[in-house]
C-alpha cells in the first residue's frame, strides 16, 4: 500500500486509452519485467512504475539505486517497426529536461544533469526478431531527492531544483510527454537543436575510445562530436563520454 497520492486515474486519460498504465510497490526492475513480457508478445504500450525497486539497472550493466519516494522508476514498452533507434536516448533526455526545468542539462549519451551531477539515467532496450526490433522497453530513473552521499557518483534530485517535486508529480510530468515521442518518433534528426539546447558536453574537454578533444555538439544521427587538438573532428556512436577535469576549456 502507497502513502503517496500516484493520481493514476487522471494519468490514464492523459495518456489516452491505447496505452496501459501499471503500478506496482516493488518489483525488481521495471525494464526486466516489462522485457519479459515484451518477448511474450506485446499486445499494446504498457507504462509501469514502481515506487520501490531492488534490483534496478542502468546502463553498461550498472546498478541503478531507487529509494522509496526520493526517486522516480519507470519504464514504457512500445511496439517498434521501422523507425531508426539512433538517437532515440538523446530525444528522451531532452525531452524530459524540456518538460522538467529549464536548468536540466544532457550528458551524451543517456544522462540527465544538474549542475554536473547525475539527476537521471535513460536505458533502452529491445526485444528483436529476425535480426530487428519489434519491441522496445525504454526505462527513466530520477532522482526525487538528492541520493546519499555514498553512491559513488555526484548526484543531484529534483527537490534541489524545486522543493515541490515529487515521484507522482514527476511521473505525470514525464510519461506523457515520452509517450507522445514514441508515438511520433521518425529519428533522430528533428530533434538534434532541442538536444544541442541542453546539450552539458558542448566546448568541453572530453575523452571517448581513446580520442580526446573538445566536445563540439551531436551530429544528425547522435553522434558525439569531438574535434581534436589538430581540428579534426570526430564523429563517435558509443561508449561514455568521460570529463578530463585536468584539461583547460
Amino acid at each position: 500500500m502507497s502513502t503517496l497520492d500516484w493520481g493514476l486515474p487522471a494519468l490514464r486519460q492523459a495518456l489516452g486509452p491505447g496505452v496501459e498504465l501499471e503500478w506496482l510497490a516493488r518489483c525488481g526492475s521495471t525494464n526486466t519485467e516489462l522485457l519479459e513480457r515484451a518477448r511474450a508478445g506485446l499486445a499494446r504500450p504498457c507504462v509501469l512504475v514502481a515506487e520501490q525497486q531492488d534490483a534496478g539497472r542502468g546502463r553498461l550493466g550498472r546498478q541503478w539505486q531507487s529509494w522509496p519516494g526520493a526517486s522516480l522508476t519507470v519504464s514504457i514498452a512500445w511496439p517498434w517497426g521501422a523507425a531508426p533507434l539512433e538517437g532515440l536516448s538523446l530525444a528522451v533526455g531532452a525531452a524530459l529536461a524540456e518538460a522538467l526545468d529549464a536548468r536540466v542539462q544532457l550528458k551524451w549519451p543517456n544522462d540527465l544533469w544538474f549542475e554536473r551531477r547525475k539527476l537521471g539515467g535513460i536505458l533502452i532496450e529491445t526485444v528483436a526478431q529476425g535480426g530487428s526490433p519489434r519491441a522496445l522497453v525504454l526505462g527513466v530513473g530520477l532522482n526525487i531527492a538528492p541520493p546519499p552521499a555514498d553512491v559513488g557518483l555526484p548526484s543531484a534530485g529534483l527537490q534541489q531544483l524545486d522543493p515541490r517535486w515529487n515521484a507522482p508529480n514527476a511521473l505525470a510530468t514525464a510519461a506523457p510527454v515520452l509517450v507522445e515521442l514514441l508515438q511520433g518518433w521518425q529519428g533522430f534528426a528533428p530533434w538534434q537543436a532541442r538536444y544541442a539546447a541542453r546539450d552539458g558536453l558542448r566546448g568541453l574537454p572530453l575523452e571517448l575510445g581513446g580520442v580526446q578533444g573538445l566536445g563540439e555538439g551531436v551530429s544528425r544521427s547522435g553522434e558525439l562530436l569531438l574535434r581534436d587538438a589538430q581540428g579534426q573532428l570526430h564523429a563517435l556512436a558509443s561508449g561514455e563520454a568521460q570529463l578530463r577535469w585536468g584539461a583547460s576549456s
